[in-house]
């Protein structure tokens, strides 16, 4: 059975999450401990998502934010290597989705990894365009989903 998702409230969540967001989107490219950190995490209206184990490991994380009128985007969402394909990102991502309806948001975008567009696919996102290359290697798509 899949853990709850919940925002993290704890230091040790938060460790936790920045850890995972780390280890999955900033390490494998060489990136700086704290890059895996964005200016407005902290801001009020960022509502952020984690899936841990009983024992305090990350397991999932995600991030949304309201974009503009009427869309929330979703952003570093990451899971770990050893729960891929068990459900994880599929349950932060409903869990984030789920947020932006609760605020009133009609649609959900975001900037997904060439290699995490058929998982955005299969949960209703349309490719929109193609976006930026991070890191000089990492192509990303536009996605959009009307919630």
């Amino acid at each position: 059975m899949l853990p709850a998702v919940h925002p993290p409230s704890s230091p040790t969540d938060w460790a936790a999450y920045y850890q995972l967001r780390y280890a999955v989107l900033r390490q494998p490219w060489q990136q700086p401990p704290g890059s895996e950190r964005a200016e407005d995490d902290a801001l009020p209206d960022t509502f952020h998502a984690l899936v841990t184990t009983p024992d305090g490991t990350a397991l999932g994380v995600g991030r949304l934010h309201k974009a503009a009128p009427g869309q929330a985007q979703v952003r570093f969402m990451a899971v770990h290597p050893d729960a891929r394909g068990q459900g994880v990102g599929r349950a932060v991502l409903e869990y984030l989705e789920a947020e932006a309806r609760r605020r009133g948001l009609r649609e959900c975008v975001l900037h997904a990894r060439e290699q995490a567009v058929p998982f955005y696919l299969r949960l209703g996102y349309a490719v929109v365009a193609p976006s930026h290359t991070l890191f000089g290697s990492i192509p990303h798509f536009l996605m959009r989903k009307p919630l």
